[in-house]
């Protein structure tokens, strides 16, 4: 096993990352028993509440987004692997204040899994709890089969949008409406060059070849189904804005949100220069971008590549979006 990085014991990758977390943020959060991140605010919130849940390995995604305006409780899971619902019960638990509490999961098989599992068990108890679903990845399923889409990165703008919302003292239903109607009106795609390897073991999770770009790219480095020659930055980013235009059914005079995700090992050089493009060839088409965010936001360990994501704005997102926020990764 070669494993050329900065850890000690593998098996104690996630409870070391976590505590360096909370050191790190000792006024925005703290770590918890069965990994759970929770929001420094979350004891005197009284309002609707946001939980999310996911593995570990796509870091800052999603415990760096907790805090003040976003997250409440973040369950974490293992590498690459969602929390057990018993955890994830707990953080609703914990994070009901009896305002109601919004859930949101990636739609991959074991978060869904935990997800919903962990609902039923909350409304049995008597917790007021919405799942609202990430499926937002264009490359797996049209929007007409949009329950077999997979979560990409769409998650954190969603956190902060919904997290504003909560804030701003909106009801369960009100909050949930928000969330379900941003969710339904993004799109990502992904493209990977190199592929990523499990920190526990190094192992790398797929082959391409020097000159070989894939898109499609799934969280995890599942396979998007279309390998081609590599190809340079504007000529892929116009391949990819087109494939999300064409998914939103985007025209001229509309107002969007784009965000250019490195996905671990992408620099920001590069990501710029992606923007660049998108920008432009946007601009040219009269669709006007009213929020951006060029940065590593959710990763999987030195994967080379980036996801592309739009999402349609409106007046009332867009105030969300700039609205206060106070966590390790985004502050407003």
């Amino acid at each position: 096993m070669n494993l050329r990085k900065f850890i000690n014991k593998p098996e104690n990758i996630t409870s070391e990352l976590l505590e360096g977390l909370a050191l790190a943020n000792p006024f925005i959060l703290e770590v918890r028993p069965n990994n759970l991140v929770v929001s420094k605010g979350l004891h005197n919130a009284n309002r609707v509440t946001i939980v999310t849940l996911g593995g570990s390995g796509h870091e800052p995604a999603c415990e760096g987004f907790v805090g003040e305006g976003m997250i409440d409780v973040a369950v974490v899971g293992d590498i690459f692997a969602a929390p057990g619902y018993k955890a994830v019960f707990e953080a609703l638990h914990l994070a009901d204040k009896g305002k109601g509490i919004v859930l949101i999961v990636l739609n991959h098989a074991s978060d869904m899994m935990a997800g919903t599992r962990t609902v039923a068990e909350a409304r049995r108890a008597g917790i007021a709890v919405s799942m609202v679903v990430i499926r937002e990845d264009v490359a797996f399923a049209p929007r007409s089969a949009a329950e077999r889409r997979r979560g990409l990165v769409g998650c954190v703008p969603l956190y902060k949008i919904v997290g504003a919302a909560a804030a701003q003292g909106k009801s369960l239903c009100e909050v949930t409406a928000i969330a379900q109607d941003f969710a339904d009106n993004m799109a990502t795609i992904a493209v990977a060059s190199k592929t990523a390897t499990h920190p526990q073991n190094g192992s790398a999770f797929w082959v391409l070849g020097f000159d070989e770009m894939e898109i499609g790219m799934g969280q995890h480095g599942e396979g998007g189904g279309d390998r081609q020659k590599m190809k340079n930055a504007d000529e892929t980013a116009i391949l990819m804005t087109d494939l999300l235009i064409a998914d939103l059914n985007l025209c001229a005079g509309e107002e969007i949100m784009v965000i250019v995700n490195g996905t671990g090992s992408t620099t920001i050089m590069e990501m710029l220069i992606i923007f660049r493009c998108v920008h432009k060839y946007l601009n040219d088409k009269g669709i006007k971008i009213v929020a951006n965010w060029v940065e590593e936001v959710l990763t999987v360990q030195e994967q080379a590549g980036f996801q592309l994501f739009f999402a349609r704005m409106n007046n009332q997102t867009l105030c969300y979006w700039n609205a206060p926020a106070r966590t390790p990764y985004l502050v407003r």
